[in-house]
């Protein structure tokens, strides 16, 4: 199993998360289980509130934001309102990232429109204070930012979201990949779990359930290509559901959480033989993906970048990898500025081809993949060479039935060692190096 971590250069910790979902998802008892947990750990916990709430309980009303049109039911199956307020909200000033957002995407919509933007200003403002006080703290702390930025994104217009992102200098590689360090959210029980969605709590009719799933699935799709995005289905019960929430983060964390949770996930490839028409795709994030291996700190340690991004926006990571006890390789993961990264390219290693890829991210039936399409320049063995890669507790023909069926997929190559980009990417044949790496626990090897 490989685990991931997050880490700044003092030692401590300082994990921006943002917990999202469908209604009746669990996210607020996720929340205040995963807050209890990381306290336990003498971790320091933020929460930062969920900012349309906040705002709408301050004396805001829905219906002063949206004209009588959109104030009522209308045919648009997008906007259902009853007394101008959502009428599947927990309460009356609930916030409704759907209604909301699809107030503001009629042509007179105006005043929502703005509300929605001076609402992200504020939801940036609020977070960026809680971000300083994490870098403040003396303890490894843990922020859970109720939804984030992209949520926004879900039910506005490309044009008028493009629009908001231009007027305000914003981009979205910024906002949704480099601002946060994971995304996990919690897939609403409309979806796998139709019997606990109508409680006494929610005033939904039958119609309501069809509803939170496109409300459920739109505000998963708005975070799609975030690199460390975690969907949690109902495929359990729900104590077990908050228990795999808060495992992904743990792993992520690279924290050891014993047997007070069971492992469920891993993660799992597959060689692709060819890549369809882009049509054959639900929406999708493709990125451009340079990855350099750097010269090892010591014996069976890896050290590589990667610079990923979009339209020109780049995200930059470093990463570390070293086998850990019990046959585990652990990842240390850091984030980097764009100067910290033109810095370390001086230790690249010569022994490895750079490595150029085009990644696809994409989400089928609540299950995340991103595929790999490598690219020249490289090695030839890596010419038109297709990963597909997710995670997930399955295995055998349960996991063979959340694979894409639009995807011709050759064979399962999980741990392979002809698969692994360390080796794809040496200059060196294989028959003729002694850097190839059959596993980081094989006491032989050595890299670098």
């Amino acid at each position: 199993m490989k685990t991931t971590m997050e880490g700044s250069a003092e030692g401590k910790k300082v994990y921006k998360l943002v917990l999202t979902g469908g209604p009746c998802g669990g996210k607020t008892t996720g929340q205040a289980r995963l807050c209890t947990f990381f306290e336990n750990l003498g971790w320091k916990v933020f929460r930062v509130p969920e900012t349309a709430t906040v705002l709408l309980s301050g004396g805001i009303k829905f219906s002063d934001l949206t004209t009588d049109e959109v104030s009522q039911k209308a045919s648009d199956h997008r906007t259902i309102f009853k007394d101008g307020i959502p009428e599947h909200s927990v309460d009356k000033t609930a916030s409704c990232p759907r209604c909301l957002a699809a107030a503001a995407d009629k042509p007179n919509g105006s005043e929502a429109y703005k509300f929605q933007e001076n609402l992200l200003r504020t939801m940036i403002q609020m977070e960026n204070t809680f971000f300083e006080l994490g870098k403040s703290c003396t303890r490894n702390c843990l922020i859970i930012c109720d939804r984030g930025v992209m949520d926004a994104s879900a039910f506005v217009s490309k044009e008028k979201w493009d629009r908001m992102m231009r007027t305000n200098s914003w981009n979205s590689v910024e906002l949704r990949d480099n601002r946060y360090n994971h995304i996990v959210h919690m897939v609403s029980a409309a979806n796998g779990a139709e019997a606990f969605y109508s409680t006494e709590d929610h005033a939904c009719r039958s119609e309501g359930v069809d509803l939170a799933r496109e409300l459920d699935y739109k505000s998963a799709a708005a975070w799609i290509g975030h690199p460390y995005f975690d969907v949690i289905d109902n495929s359990s019960d729900f104590e077990s559901k908050v228990n795999r929430m808060i495992e992904c983060v743990c792993q992520k964390l690279g924290i050891d959480t014993g047997d007070r949770l069971l492992t469920t996930s891993k993660k799992v490839k597959f060689l692709v033989s060819d890549l369809p028409k882009d049509s054959a795709f639900p929406a999708f994030q493709d990125f451009e993906v340079v990855h350099h291996y750097l010269q090892s700190a010591g014996p069976r340690v890896q050290a590589r970048l990667r610079k990923r991004g979009q339209n020109g926006h780049f995200s930059y990571i470093h990463t570390i990898r070293r086998p850990h006890l019990h046959g585990q390789s652990i990842e240390v993961k850091t984030q980097l500025t764009h100067r910290d990264y033109l810095n370390m390219l001086t230790q690249r290693d010569d022994a490895h081809f750079t490595i150029y890829k085009k990644r696809r991210c994409f989400l089928v039936n609540n299950q995340y993949f991103q595929m790999d399409i490598y690219k020249d320049p490289g090695h030839p063995r890596c010419k038109g060479l297709i990963l597909l890669e997710t995670y997930t507790s399955l295995s055998g023909d349960k996991l063979k039935g959340i694979l894409p069926k639009f995807l011709n997929i050759v064979k399962e190559v999980t741990g392979q060692p002809d698969y692994s980009m360390f080796n794809l990417s040496l200059k060196e044949d294989w028959s003729n190096t002694k850097k190839f790496c059959y596993s980081l626990h094989d006491p032989f090897y050595r890299a670098g």
